[in-house]
């Protein structure tokens, strides 16, 4: 696809949507899940941080039947891959296989992994390699489990989505670990909201408002780029800033209570408590007002501050009644004086996101969340941009940005896209100074 700022949303859509259009209408996967004559479906594990291997226990876990068997390995560095994969050997011992000719470390350590005979992949990696490593597992025609988000940037969005349009062709199966649409307390809440019980939707808040998450102190053997990509929450070109990392789950959750996508945002942010040289480049708050094509808002709050007020939560309010969703609790949706609904947390949606998934693969059936786990990715850089700049941002000038922020080469002697000044601190945006496309 050109990325020419001439592409708009609708146009860009209706060419991914046509190009699945036959897997959609019910046409069964193209291939096999496993290998003919066998039920061991073969993974790879690409990203060996908490999430990959908490995702590659609960694939090996899933509760659809599959067999499921890792056998290859690939991160970064030796040492997170090392512990995964001790890790995942304690807990499963005869359904992890990885000899070290199928483990790979580097920056272009998918290749490898790729290369293996395998069935599915899980992209675990920081979302700055998530649109290179989703396009290049569809070329390789593997099945695909990607970690939220799915891109940092526009660039980034517009190759997920091209790749994601090949997949369909394909008949791939591609799950995104939005784990809250997979959650009991979430998909009856929202089954309510679309069945009008709390009549028509007005507006809508979201928060994730938390301490903050680790540091990893520079050591004196690092090059610039191991330092950020070991530290690559507090680095834009790898993890989009925590907006797009963490909250993009809430945003997720609105954008399904709304049934669409925001066109527009404008909001504040900004650096208070979270400074120094430990933190990279990225904002310690956010505060994004967006509006839908109907008029309806959503407000957005994410923050990393210890001492504070903490939320992971979602809110619908409608003419009728609102519902409450807590993000690892329970739920209510009340309507006028009636004694409330109540739902308790059940099963986790990090499990049965690879339930339904092996559920699907098993059955042959269509399934594919790349289109909006791409889209939700989209809102939440556009709130980015928004808070970065000071101004309004469209969906339009978001998903056509130029602004790509990866660097030119992955290399671990190759310069990063950000660095340090004389006294090891990194500039970070300045609103109504920074250009945000």
């Amino acid at each position: 696809m050109s990325d020419s700022n001439n592409t708009s949303r609708r146009d860009f859509l209706k060419r991914t949507t046509l190009a699945g259009a036959t897997l959609a209408g019910g046409l069964s996967l193209s291939r096999s899940a496993h290998a003919a004559g066998s039920d061991e479906i073969k993974i790879a594990l690409i990203g060996c941080g908490g999430r990959g291997t908490g995702a590659a226990s609960q694939a090996i876990s899933n509760a659809a039947g599959a067999n499921v068997k890792l056998v290859a390995m690939a991160d970064a560095f030796q040492s997170r891959l090392d512990g995964c994969l001790k890790s995942l050997q304690t807990r499963h011992k005869d359904k992890v296989d990885v000899p070290k000719e199928r483990q790979f470390v580097g920056l272009d350590c998918h290749k490898g992994a790729l290369a293996c005979d395998v069935d599915m992949v899980l992209l675990c990696t920081p979302p700055g390699f998530r649109p290179m490593q989703f396009e290049a597992a569809v070329e390789a025609g593997k099945h695909i489990f990607a970690e939220k988000p799915v891109a940092v940037d526009g660039p980034g969005v517009r190759r997920f989505l091209a790749a994601n349009a090949k997949a369909k062709e394909k008949g791939l199966v591609v799950a995104v670990g939005h784990h809250l649409r997979h959650e009991k307390k979430h998909i009856e809440v929202v089954k309510r909201i679309h069945d009008g019980m709390i009549g028509k939707l007005m507006y809508m808040r979201a928060y994730f408002n938390s301490g903050g998450v680790w540091v990893r102190p520079r050591t004196a053997d690092q090059t610039e780029m191991q330092h950020q990509v070991m530290n690559w929450y507090y680095f834009n070109w790898l993890c989009g800033d925590h907006i797009v990392e963490q909250h993009v789950h809430d945003l997720d959750v609105c954008n399904w209570f709304a049934g669409g996508y925001p066109i527009e945002a404008n909001g504040m942010g900004g650096r208070q408590v979270r400074k120094g040289k430990d933190y990279g480049e990225i904002f310690d708050h956010h505060s994004v007002e967006y509006t839908y094509a109907d008029g309806v808002k959503m407000f957005s709050y994410c923050r990393h501050m210890p001492g504070c007020w903490n939320s992971f939560s979602e809110h619908a309010h409608g003419t009728k009644g609102y519902a409450s969703i807590q993000g690892h609790g329970s739920s209510l949706l009340q309507v006028g004086q009636e004694e409330p609904l109540r739902w308790r947390r059940e099963a986790d949606g990090h499990q049965t996101e690879h339930d339904d998934l092996f559920k699907a693969m098993l059955a042959g059936e269509p399934y594919n969340e790349g289109d909006n786990g791409a889209m939700s990715t989209l809102t939440a850089i556009m709130g980015r941009m928004a808070t970065y700049s000071g101004n309004i941002v469209t969906e339009e000038q978001a998903l056509n940005s130029e602004l790509d922020l990866m660097p030119k080469t992955l290399a671990w002697d190759a310069e990063p896209p950000v660095k340090a000044n004389a006294d090891g601190l990194y500039a970070c945006a300045m609103p109504g100074i920074t250009k945000a496309w």
